[in-house]
């Protein structure tokens, strides 16, 4: 399947399962229809969520995230994040009340939907002010050299068939001394089956690569102090859970304790 191809259907998989949340049916992590984010139950806090999810509970129902990048992150008042992938707004939110009304977070989507209801989110909770969304590619960020503190992104980096470009885009837009905080998902020697898969693509599963070569990335395009800060690596049932139908029992088992959700931090050299 050709990379735009490819994008389209994520995006219309992304857009059903936004409906899907919002009409009740659960939203799955990364589009499946399983609940990461959806029911503020406890999958969103083995995502890593706390307090956040009962704060922005409206939100958090239409959230596809594998983690919470924001956790331990660092990010201090009046500072500048930027969200790969940014979905309905959920993290947008977080970020937002963060870096307070001296700061700016700006949030990059393809899917048209999930900017409409970024925007409508941020509408509500009156952040027009500090937080901005933009349509765009992660590998082609529409974000100005130098001009962010941190870069975040939650589980939607494996989705790029060009991560290189991606890191690249990471290390070009950060100021320097700034960093990552970045929740992805990573796998193993996956079944060819699995990597075939436009749906385990779609679920975040087929796309990823190993952790190795994720931080290799990351360095290579000029991050320094790169690391995995933490890791959970998934169990058949966990699978099933956050990708539903969008992976298949089957692939779920097949895959089980090769994927994991990693939490990825580095900085750009000063």
């Amino acid at each position: 399947m050709e990379d735009n191809e490819l994008r389209q259907a994520i995006s219309t998989a992304y857009a059903k399962a936004l409906e899907a949340a919002r009409q009740g049916g659960g939203g799955g992590c990364c589009g499946g229809t399983g609940c990461c984010g959806a029911g503020g139950g406890t999958l969103i806090e083995l995502a890593g969520y706390g307090p956040e999810r009962t704060q922005h509970a409206a939100v958090a129902a239409t959230s596809f995230g594998c983690g919470n990048p924001l956790a331990f992150s660092g990010v201090a008042p009046g500072q500048t994040v930027l969200d790969l992938g940014s979905g309905a707004g959920f993290d947008l939110l977080i970020a937002a009340g963060t870096v307070g009304p001296t700061g700016k977070v700006i949030g990059v989507d393809m899917t048209e939907a999930m900017l409409a209801a970024a925007r409508d989110n941020i509408a509500r909770a009156g952040l027009e002010s500090v937080i901005e969304v933009r349509q765009g590619h992660i590998e082609a960020l529409p974000v100005a050299e130098a001009s962010v503190d941190w870069v975040i992104s939650n589980c939607v980096i494996n989705l790029s068939t060009d991560k290189p470009a991606v890191f690249a885009e990471i290390a070009r837009v950060l100021r320097p001394g700034g960093r990552i905080a970045i929740s992805d998902i990573v796998a193993e020697d996956l079944p060819p089956a699995v990597v075939a898969s436009v749906a385990g693509h779609a679920a975040c599963v087929s796309g990823a690569i190993a952790e190795a070569a994720y931080l290799a990335g990351l360095a290579g395009a000029g991050l320094v102090d790169v690391a995995a800060a933490e890791r959970l690596i998934y169990s058949a049932g966990q699978l099933r859970a956050l990708f539903g139908e969008a992976l298949g029992e089957d692939l779920a088992e097949a895959v089980a304790g090769k994927v994991a959700s990693v939490r990825f931090v580095g900085r750009k050299p000063e």
